[in-house]
């Protein structure tokens, strides 16, 4: 037999029988001291007063020994052993002690209770049928030699009812609290594995989220949090040591909730959006940071521009296209004409050049609306801007240099060439450019290298000339966004989209030199691209 027919098992049911030797070791000491002092054992009425002490002996010794030998109730025979002895002793007790009139019955029931917490069914009841047995039994044994005990055979069957009635209600009483402790193990259970779940979902979320107490220190954070912020925060770190701005952001929001929270520029240039919630805690309230990459979104939103924008250029390109190549061409027969004066000629060369400019728009928008999709291959990015830096060096001017740092070779990549080549172009021009308006000489540099962190290729351009202002380093990629009169500001964008379309990424960095830093980091080999 197992502990299947044992009411309690495991902690509680170890609980229980502590409780159990506790109270027998109690009682029979209790006995074992009245027999032992000097108190006149007759006065007690008793039966035999040797028999009593005996008897009483005997319960203590048997409390000791189970007290040792079980600890836990693991099987029946031994509890049900436990819980017999108990009841024969008792039994025996009483019958020395006179009978029903010197309270040991009560003690049958106390222990009829206590086995009944530990026995199921009808084992349980078996002991109270043994006890209700004993105590008639031995009421009509003792009224044979006393004929005064024959007035209690109302108590006695009283006490054997009683008996039964202590069993039925204890073991209703022990499974209505064993199906409560059940039902509280399996929320228990159900409240872990929510638990686990809401761990691996903010794992996993994009959203940046923080938690911090009542004096803005850091008790956890998400690893989209990390990855947004750039910077792993500690348990406890303060917010205004960690990130001042997000601490000057959130100091804002306490004095007006009302107001949106201003944007927040990472290192790393990403633009996020910090929203802030106050989270009760018991008598504190903690605060619940949420952080959103908005330079997704923003993204996102361009393209859905760019595509309606393409669609409408498209639809309206000759139209625009037609009457614009006619005042270019006027432009030019007056320019060629030999009676205009030198202010007319100005005025001519700029409806030339505005119409070119024009014309350079639609175009760009128009390659935007039918952009081809990615054709990645795998590219030898080492040989492949070898050759690129010397097709460039074979028809570049004398005052543009291109200086090249790819040292380490069988950098390796999936992207389509002709794209590559685009963006790299695009950047190369952009950099010669601005570094002209410092420099005699337009220079840059064009580094290839192994990320040490994420172990990806990656490919910068330097240049020397003034670099980005701060001001300006959320609109660079935005599409018609230009500080030149004679740029159409789509440049950057379309060079970031032809990254992306290749699974690559373009990002500005400032220079640790000065200048500027475009950097593409390029997917991984194996990684196939998706457009």
């Amino acid at each position: 037999m197992t502990s299947e027919v044992l009411t309690l098992s495991g902690e509680q049911g170890r609980r229980v029988l502590r409780l159990s030797h506790l109270y027998r070791l109690i009682i029979g000491a209790a006995l074992v001291a009245l027999t032992s002092s000097n108190f006149d054992l007759e006065l007690l009425n008793l039966t035999s007063a040797n028999l009593f002490r005996y008897g009483s002996w005997a319960y203590l010794i048997n409390s000791l020994l189970f007290t040792i030998a079980l600890r836990k109730p693991g099987h029946l025979l031994a509890v049900f052993s436990m819980a017999l002895v108990d009841v024969l002793l008792l039994s025996w007790l009483l019958y020395a002690a006179g009978g029903i009139t010197s309270g040991i019955g009560n003690l049958l029931i106390v222990s009829v209770a206590i086995a009944n917490i530990l026995l199921r069914g009808r084992v349980g009841l078996l002991i109270a049928a043994v006890a209700a047995i004993g105590l008639i039994y031995l009421t009509f044994y003792l009224s044979l030699s006393r004929p005064t005990a024959s007035n209690q055979y109302l108590q006695a069957g009283l006490l054997g009812l009683l008996s039964f009635a202590v069993a039925l209600f204890v073991q209703n009483l022990t499974n209505r609290l064993q199906q409560t402790e059940s039902i509280a193990a399996q929320r228990a259970i159900d409240v872990a594995n929510l638990e686990a779940l809401n761990t691996r979902i903010l794992q996993r979320m994009r959203t940046g989220i923080l938690l911090l107490d009542p004096r803005l220190k850091l008790l956890l954070n998400n690893p989209s949090a990390t990855r947004l912020l750039g910077a792993e925060g500690r348990p406890g770190s303060e917010l205004a040591v960690w990130q001042p701005e997000l601490h000057k952001r959130l100091r804002d929001w306490q004095q007006n909730p009302t107001l949106i929270p201003q944007s927040l520029h990472t290192k790393s240039g990403t633009s996020l959006q910090p929203n802030f919630v106050t989270l009760p805690h018991g008598n504190q309230l903690h605060t619940l940071v949420f952080l959103d990459d908005i330079s997704r979104i923003a993204q996102q939103a361009q393209q859905l521009k760019l595509v309606s924008l393409g669609r409408l250029t498209a639809g309206i390109a000759h139209e625009i296209r037609n009457p614009l190549g006619a005042i270019s061409h006027a432009a030019q027969l007056l320019l060629e004409s030999e009676s205009l004066t030198a202010g007319d000629q100005r005025l001519a060369q700029i409806i030339q050049d505005q119409s070119r400019r024009m014309n350079l728009v639609i175009e760009n928008v128009l390659q935007l609306s039918r952009r081809r999709a990615a054709e990645p291959k795998l590219l030898d990015l080492s040989a492949w801007l070898h050759n690129y830096v010397l097709e460039f060096r074979s028809s570049a001017p004398a005052a543009q240099t291109i200086h090249l740092l790819a040292d380490e070779p069988g950098l390796h990549s999936r992207m389509d060439p002709d794209q590559l080549h685009q963006v790299l172009t695009n950047l190369v021009q952009n950099g010669l450019r601005y570094s002209q308006l410092d420099n005699p000489a337009a220079q840059l540099w064009i580094k290839l290298f192994i990320d040490p962190q994420s172990e990806l290729p990656v490919m910068e351009v330097h240049d020397d000339g003034p670099g980005v202002a701060p001001e300006r380093l959320d609109n660079i990629f935005e599409p018609f966004y230009t500080t030149e009169t004679k740029g159409t500001g789509l440049g950057l964008y379309i060079s970031r989209e032809l990254c992306e379309s290749n699974q690559a990424r373009l990002d500005y960095k400032p220079s640790e030199h000065g200048g500027s830093c475009f950097r593409i980091t390029f997917a991984h080999p194996r990684k196939l691209s998706r457009t």
